[in-house]
């Protein structure tokens, strides 16, 4: 999310108008989850993506329109069937998406990213704000701010000074989500680094793991080379990487933001997988499994010549210790564990 953020400060400071699309209700198999976003430039080239298919040809091509009469409108979608199936997904989803239209003349729409991106950068959190009505207020039918954590407006924004007071305060929510008050709707965006979850493995504990994760805020990707288990119907909000076999790691993202977890169906699997995570620089890296197997397959690798303050890395075996037993409750333990480690690692940052 921050290179998009990246990118839109790089055209708004080119002088290049860009539509910022964003999906911020989403229910049933949706292609991507609430908070997803995509920039529309005006030769109408994309940066990030709101799921493919159907809904993110529809939004681009809305976003012409939106770009041409500088209107900001939002976008209701609803699959059928058929378009889910094209997405390979189980059933339909419904959803809406704001197409934000950002006047590159318009200095507040530059100094609002730019604050977005120093806001990531300190592991602050904020709340972009953005409201559109039918009905003009103070001269304009959109209006958009930053709200930071310690009440500090950047942008202008006319509302009830109650509501703003409200805003302000800090809402504690830390998804997308919008409220309607008559003829006026708006959109809180909670802005924090946005940290992103591997699961290698798609059994029965992932399943369980992947519920928490996208619940306190994580985004989850789910990895494995069985397509009966790496799947919508599994997996209705994550998204799915089907891959060959595990020597993946590569093809992924991975930074200082990403959270490894190793449930995958068996040892050969999990050292395929950790003996990746070891050369990443992931902030995270936890492993499923016994003492005793992780103590056979550290000294394997051991053998290999990868260190022992590099296997100390490594937290295993995974999760709090709460005496769990079943898959949700081993889920538990786990989504726990990376919440205590996406904090500890935030105050760090905040400290310098």
């Amino acid at each position: 999310m921050k290179k998009l953020y990246q990118n839109l400060v790089r055209l708004l400071s080119s002088g290049e108008n860009v539509v910022l699309a964003t999906i911020f209700h989403s229910a049933g198999s949706a292609p991507r989850s609430a908070g997803a976003k995509m920039i529309v430039c005006a030769d109408g080239s994309i940066i990030g993506t709101v799921g493919g298919g159907r809904v993110e040809a529809d939004t681009i091509e809305l976003a012409k329109e939106v770009l041409a009469n500088h209107q900001s409108v939002i976008l209701p979608f609803d699959l059928t069937g058929a378009d889910a199936a094209g997405l390979g997904m189980i059933c339909g989803g419904k959803g809406e998406i704001l197409l934000d239209y950002l006047d590159a003349a318009n200095s507040d729409n530059r100094l609002i990213y730019e604050a977005i991106l120093a806001t990531m950068d300190k592991a602050q959190k904020a709340w972009l704000m953005t409201e559109l009505s039918s009905q003009s207020v103070a001269g304009r039918t959109r209006q958009q701010c930053l709200v930071m954590q310690d009440g500090t407006i950047i942008g202008n924004f006319h509302c009830e000074p109650e509501f703003m007071e409200k805003m302000s305060s800090g809402p504690a929510k830390i998804s997308i989500h919008a409220d309607a008050k008559e003829n006026r709707i708006f959109i809180v965006d909670p802005i924090r680094t946005i940290s992103t979850v591997y699961l290698f493995g798609a059994g029965h504990v992932s399943q369980q793991i992947a519920k928490l994760t996208e619940m306190v805020g994580f985004v989850t990707v789910v990895i494995d080379d069985r397509p009966a288990f790496a799947n919508r119907e599994r997996f209705p909000l994550s998204e799915i990487m089907v891959v060959d076999n595990f020597e993946c790691m590569a093809k992924l993202p991975i930074d200082q933001d990403s959270y490894l977890v190793i449930v995958t169906r068996g040892h050969l699997h999990d050292r395929t997988v950790l003996e990746q995570a070891l050369e990443t620089e992931a902030g995270y890296i936890g492993m499923i499994g016994s003492k005793k197997k992780r103590d056979h397959l550290y000294k394997i690798l051991q053998e290999q010549g990868v260190s022992a303050a590099k296997l100390q890395q490594v937290y295993s075996p995974i999760g709090i210790d709460i005496y769990a037993e079943t898959p949700e409750e081993i889920a538990v333990s786990i989504v726990a564990e990376l919440i205590k480690a996406r904090v500890e690692r935030e105050k760090c940052i905040a400290q310098g």
